[in-house]
């Protein structure tokens, strides 16, 4: 909201600066978005009079006045269609200054000399009217300095309000606030009642008392609308963002700057009978913007007893518009329910000042006033009589104020401040809350109309600290006995695995958890995701039970933009939903990898990664537990993962994980033009690591002993690898696979696989008669178990 300075000073005028009242009422929770001056740099403009116009000799459309107001009598050329004697307007004389450094130089127009400026509006940027001359009210002071005579020298303030405290979207509002914060008085603006001088009124209905509890009406008979608004009121519009558009749409808009309440005026003569308050139809109304929409039945709206005229609290309708013939008006100000109005200016895109109020809340006991206020501002502009005030309104709808009690020893508790009792009082008591009781142990109190946010006791907590100074209340550190809780060491922690993708060449990539229920289905078509309940997207809208949907989303928009090789993997959370609506969260760590095997470069082969690349990949991560041997990689099949190039890795004979090619058809369906590898562990299931123990490095040699062994083609390497290991004795140090190699020429007996092993003691030099021992039971092991046949 914006408003003027000096506009708020005429209600309470504390004795501190600008700058001083900005901190103030930010600190109080208001916050101040920008301060800026109300009207541009400009000097050497005043108010002129013309006082004779003639036509220009050469040109027709220009008009050569003679101006009072700059000392002598000036001559300027003046091309405005309003220009003629009488009218005073601002007139920038030779030597002026106007906004963007434009400044004023005696000229000659089509041969005649001109000795200043006569201005519109748009040309101090004071306004928006450019159809000509700005004309001044008549009273205005020939020669007065114009940024005197319009009281220019003021801020405009704009503040930034939190929904709950709509009480302050109003001059009365601020007012009351600023006015607490000095401890200053208030003058507030006097809403007399308006003596009814004709008996004509109009008849309420309320069909709908929830949405509206409170309707009040007035007639006003025989307007002269083609008065002027005051130059006074045009500023105070002007000042605070909102156009002059004529007397009786400025005295509603005053009206809702000034008090906080929304109003609005009809032409009587287009009303058919009488005020209907009623929910919508699905019919059409035809609004003030000239749109058109639909009004469905969730929507409140203001109809005669033909047609809808109004949204309420939104916008009124073009069909029941003031216009420039109109003579007989009716004020309407009503009380609508926030939930009723909540929402609904969003739904049809058509937020207006008047629904930025009513969502937030209104005074309800504000109706009345507004409406007496609105009455004698018209009537002193436009003449014209009024007729009784009408009222309608469903008591046990409209809001009762709130009781509440505030314990003092709460209220020190939660501030860290005692707060004397008269202190207290003082505070609610300046907010507008009325005093019930008061004993030893704290204070009941009722809270006023226009407050509808305060409702609990916290509520009050909070007031008491905005108005006694957040910067006024101790500081210190809060201090909590807690336990300190155990990490168990055999916890690899995650961001060790993640260091060690890091160094591999992976980025990490953090993706949604909401993914493309389709995408979700071909990657995990056996497990059903959860949906949400109000997705961001379509595309968007089920929890993933795998991290895979969001890395191949992230890889396909990586690939259509020319990056042939990509290398990322993600931590996350996996959300599997359960028996009887039950969610298992488990921390996933995925990656994915395609394109080439190394970066471009002028020293890097061509070739394409492959599932061996990945699983070395992850078979590195593994191995910072200190506990490689424990996991294994058994072939298998998953819907996702290319049948002959996927595996199932366990741990101790326990799945913690998938690896593989990603299925051709889904890649087909992906439009994915190379080929893809992934894997995806259970974090929790790969972290539990061997405990760090020290010994000492042998100092005595290690002995290296390679055989190749003939095996048939299904055997698994990892298993010939494993009886390896457990056959070879506790001197084995090392044993690795260091050449695989298949061809039809070893008499279709399978593939040669070759192991390195490696021997070494701790305290001495081993013989050739142990090694050789170690070697033949590793011979005899294989080839009991695999019919394995050692190469010569």
């Amino acid at each position: 909201m914006k408003f003027s300075e000096s506009w708020l000073r005429q209600a309470v005028d504390p004795s501190i600066s600008t700058e001083d009242l900005v901190a103030q009422v930010t600190m109080a929770g208001l916050e101040v978005d920008a301060v800026e001056s109300a009207a541009p740099e400009m000097s050497g403009v005043v108010v002129g009079e013309i006082v004779a116009v003639e036509q220009h000799p050469d040109a027709d459309k220009l008009r050569v006045c003679q101006v009072a107001g700059g000392g002598e009598i000036a001559q300027v050329v003046c091309g405005a269609p309003n220009a003629r004697a009488g009218i005073k307007v601002p007139f920038a004389t030779v030597g002026a200054k106007l906004p963007g450094d434009f400044k004023i130089k005696k000229a000659k127009l089509r041969g005649v000399e001109s000795f200043g400026m006569l201005c519109a509006q748009t040309e101090l940027q004071l306004g928006d009217d450019d159809d000509g001359l700005w004309e001044l009210p008549a009273d205005a002071p020939v020669g007065g300095d114009l940024i005197d005579y319009l009281e220019l020298n003021d801020n405009i303030i704009e503040v930034d309000l939190t929904p709950n405290r709509g009480d302050c979207l109003s001059i009365r509002g601020l007012a009351r606030e600023v006015g607490v914060l000095n401890k200053a008085a208030v003058t507030e603006q006097t809403c007399a009642p308006v003596a009814a001088t004709i008996e004509d009124r109009i008849s309420i209905t309320l069909e709908a008392p929830e949405a509206c509890a409170r309707y009040v009406g007035r007639v006003i008979r025989n307007l002269d609308l083609a008065q002027p608004t005051p130059q006074w009121m045009q500023e105070k519009l002007r000042r605070s963002g909102v156009r002059s558009l004529g007397p009786a749409v400025d005295v509603t808009n005053y009206v809702l700057l000034e008090l906080g309440q929304p109003m609005h005026a009809f032409d009587l003569s287009k009303i058919d009978g009488d005020i209907v308050v009623r929910m919508g139809r699905d019919e059409k109304v035809k609004l003030l913007d000239d749109s058109e929409v639909v009004v469905d039945t969730q929507t409140l709206v203001i109809a005669d007893n033909s047609k809808a005229l109004a949204m309420a609290g939104i916008m009124g309708g073009d069909e029941s518009a003031v216009g420039n013939d109109t003579t007989d008006i009716l004020f309407e100000s009503a009380w609508f329910n926030p939930l009723a109005i909540a929402g609904k200016a969003r739904n049809y895109g058509k937020h207006t000042d008047s629904s930025h109020r009513f969502e937030r809340g209104v005074d309800s006991q504000l109706q009345v006033d507004a409406i007496e206020r609105a009455s004698a501002l018209m009537l002193d502009i436009c003449g014209g009589q009024a007729g009784p005030v009408v009222i309608e309104e469903s008591a046990e709808h409209l809001p009762a104020p709130a009781t509440i009690k505030l314990r003092d020893a709460h209220l020190a508790q939660q501030l860290g401040v005692v707060i004397g009792a008269s202190e207290i009082d003082d505070i609610l008591t300046r907010l507008g809350l009325s005093l019930v009781a008061r004993d030893d142990q704290g204070s009941t109190w009722v809270a006023p109309s226009w407050r509808f946010d305060i409702a609990i006791e916290q509520d009050l907590v909070e007031e008491v600290a905005r108005i006694y100074g957040y910067n006024n209340l101790p500081t210190s550190t809060p201090t909590m006995a807690l336990e300190l809780q155990a990490k168990p060491e055999r916890q690899q922690d995650l961001s060790i695995l993640r260091q060690q993708l890091v160094a591999s060449g992976y980025q990490e990539a953090v993706t949604y958890s909401f993914v493309d229920p389709e995408l979700q289905k071909w990657v995990d078509p056996e497990t059903l995701a959860v949906a949400l309940q109000n997705p961001i997207s379509a595309d968007m809208s089920v929890m993933r039970t795998s991290l895979w949907p969001g890395l191949l989303s992230t890889a396909i928009y990586n690939l259509n933009r020319q990056q042939n090789r990509v290398r990322i993997f993600e931590a996350g959370q996996c959300f599997v939903p359960g028996e009887n609506g039950a969610l298992t969260q488990n921390m996933a760590l995925a990656g994915l990898i395609c394109g080439s095997r190394t970066p471009t470069g002028w020293t890097a082969s061509k070739d394409k990664v492959d599932f061996f690349d990945l699983k070395g990949d992850l078979e590195a991560v593994l191995a910072l537990t200190g506990l490689a041997e424990q996991f294994s990689f058994t072939a298998a099949e998953h819907p996702a993962l290319h049948p002959g190039q996927a595996a199932m890795v366990s741990r101790n004979g326990e799945q913690v994980g998938w690896i593989g090619q990603l299925h051709p058809k889904l890649q087909a369906q992906l439009d994915v033009s190379t080929p893809v590898y992934l894997f995806q562990v259970d974090v929790a299931k790969v972290s539990e690591s061997r405990l760090p123990k020290f010994s000492e490095v042998s100092k005595f040699p290690a002995v290296r002993r390679d055989l190749a062994f003939l095996v048939d083609s299904q055997i698994a390497s990892a298993d010939l690898m494993l009886e390896a290991r457990n056959a070879g004795g506790e001197h084995l140090v090392d044993l690795m696979l260091f050449d695989v190699y298949q061809s039809k020429d070893i008499d279709n007996k399978g593939k040669s696989l070759a192991l390195g092993l490696t021997f070494q003691h701790a305290s001495r030099t081993l013989t050739d008669d142990e090694i050789n021992l170690s070697i033949d039971r590793v011979v005899k092991k294989l080839d009991e178990k695999f019919k394995a046949e050692l190469r010569g």
